[in-house]
């Protein structure tokens, strides 16, 4: 088993200061296999709502949670949308006999509960699949590969992987979006899935993609919406600054995933991958959610101009510039310059898959993405 240390310790700490704690993901990411870590899965006090017995007794919420004391762990929460007024009641008691640790893969009635009925009295923790610093890097291109599903990552063979992943897909797009209350045509959705990963790491353009499938461009918002929601696809937004320039003001779309990009685009195996013509925008992503994965709530954006330079990511609070290339030797270009100057960066690191740090110019380094999180001191303090 792969240890995930540093959410043991994000939520050691969530549910020492919190009455109530909410570890959301995407469906298979270990969110289940954590949280027995914190109480056995036989314990009475852990409470998993897909079983049916336990989702009959949860149809009076009150009754079955009031008398409990110590940490309960309420599994699949979105299933019961009931229990979220209960929790804010429980949790306003005085004499605090329990806290809560309910888990969940997003849904629009988890989130609308989760703000509304909890509002200022629940963490919530975002939580996805393996990442770099977990799998250490000498796994870091079968990372890429696979994605970080923990099923997928560990299974003994491409071939076992690919079809973990194939059949994740099919029951994501037959069952799960049903399940998590998003009514739309598990074909229709396959469709728009597969060819929004041919605009991976691109800017988003609804116009285009709704043309390409005949449908409206409300309809292509909710479908993105829908897998943003779930945690398959990430909206990367823009800066804004006032530097008398045409600034690109639509998203960056990527997959969150590697592992489900690359089965969306047929790519079984390293050679395959190698030689596909999304190699660098696959890496980028890669390297983007490693990056993404240990900033613990920084914000980020990308900055472009039309027509002229960009920068993948931008961090405004540490005046800290982001290039990610999937090149041997990175090398300065003007763009940099131009970013450095209109964002007054204190620093800007081109990341790359190579293991030496070196720099192009002053304040412009490059570094490994083996290296960056120990290097930047990205994990929160």
């Amino acid at each position: 088993m792969i240890s995930r240390q540093s959410y043991i310790e994000l939520l050691q700490t969530a549910v020492r200061r919190n009455l109530v704690v909410a570890l959301i993901g995407p469906r298979q990411s270990g969110k289940t296999t954590l949280a027995r870590q914190f109480l056995a899965s036989d314990s009475p006090l852990y409470f998993d709502l897909e079983d049916p017995v336990v989702a009959s007794a949860f149809e009076n919420p009150m009754s079955s949670l009031a008398p409990l004391r110590g940490l309960v762990v309420i599994d699949e929460a979105q299933r019961c949308p009931e229990i979220f007024p209960v929790l804010r009641v429980l949790a306003d008691r005085e004499d605090i006999p329990a806290r809560f640790l309910i888990l969940g893969s997003a849904s629009p009635e988890l989130s609308r509960q989760a703000s509304e009925s909890l509002a200022g009295r629940v963490e919530i923790i975002e939580m996805g699949g393996f990442h770099l610093e977990e799998v250490g890097s000498e796994k870091s291109h079968c990372l890429w590969l696979r994605g970080g599903f923990p099923r997928s990552f560990l299974a003994e063979s491409e071939l076992d992987s690919m079809e973990w992943r194939k059949q994740f897909v099919r029951t994501f797009l037959e069952r799960d979006l049903a399940q998590l209350g998003f009514r739309m045509s598990p074909q229709v959705m396959g469709r728009f899935w597969t060819m929004l990963s041919h605009y991976h790491g691109q800017i988003w353009n609804s116009s285009e993609i709704a043309a390409s499938m005949g449908i409206s461009h409300q309809s292509a918002r909710n479908y993105l919406d829908a897998l943003e929601q779930t945690f398959m696809v990430r909206r990367l937004l823009p800066w804004f600054v006032n530097v008398g320039k045409r600034l690109v003001k639509s998203p960056k779309v990527f997959f969150r995933d590697s592992g489900i990009f690359h089965v969306l685009q047929a790519i079984g195996s390293e050679q395959a991958l190698i030689a596909h013509p999304k190699l660098g925008a696959s890496w980028e992503g890669f390297a983007l959610e490693q990056i993404l994965a240990n900033l613990r709530g920084d914000e980020a954006y990308f900055y472009a101009i039309h027509g002229g330079s960009d920068l993948d990511l931008y961090l405004p609070h540490r005046r800290l510039g982001m290039e990610i290339k999937r090149r041997d030797a990175p090398r300065k270009t003007r763009s940099m310059e131009i970013a450095m100057q209109d964002l007054g960066l204190e620093e800007l690191l081109v990341v790359y898959p190579g293991s030496r740090c070196y720099e192009l110019a002053p304040r412009i380094r490059v570094i490994p993405l083996a290296e960056i999180v120990s290097k930047l001191g990205l994990k929160e303090e």
